[in-house]
């Protein structure tokens, strides 16, 4: 029997696993969003989403770690170790001064 996984289960004696991929509830509907929130939380950089929402992508996990895409998006939004948060280079409060007339 393969290993299954519950999102929010501790798993500690398995290799990891996406909990939640597809279509879980049996009706032919996608579940799981482009979001990117899974890739940014995963600690270890060890997701990449692909931003193509409307179809499955080819999943290659060498080339993802070649290339760098694994936590790219987490690299890019500054969060990690090491890593500048991007809000920091934030400009978009900017809208708001311009539109109170600041």
């Amino acid at each position: 029997m393969p290993f299954q996984a519950s999102l929010g289960d501790a798993v500690t004696l398995a290799d990891p696993r996406v909990a939640r991929t597809g279509d879980v509830n049996g009706g032919g509907a996608q579940d799981v969003k482009t979001c990117f929130m899974c890739e940014a939380y995963c600690p270890v950089d060890a997701l990449y989403v692909a931003p193509e929402a409307k179809q499955p992508v080819p999943v290659d996990e060498e080339q993802f770690a070649a290339t760098g895409l694994l936590g790219s998006y987490r690299a890019a939004v500054g969060w990690g170790t090491r890593r500048k948060p991007g809000g920091a280079a934030d400009q978009t409060f900017r809208v708001l001064e311009v539109a109170r007339g600041a």
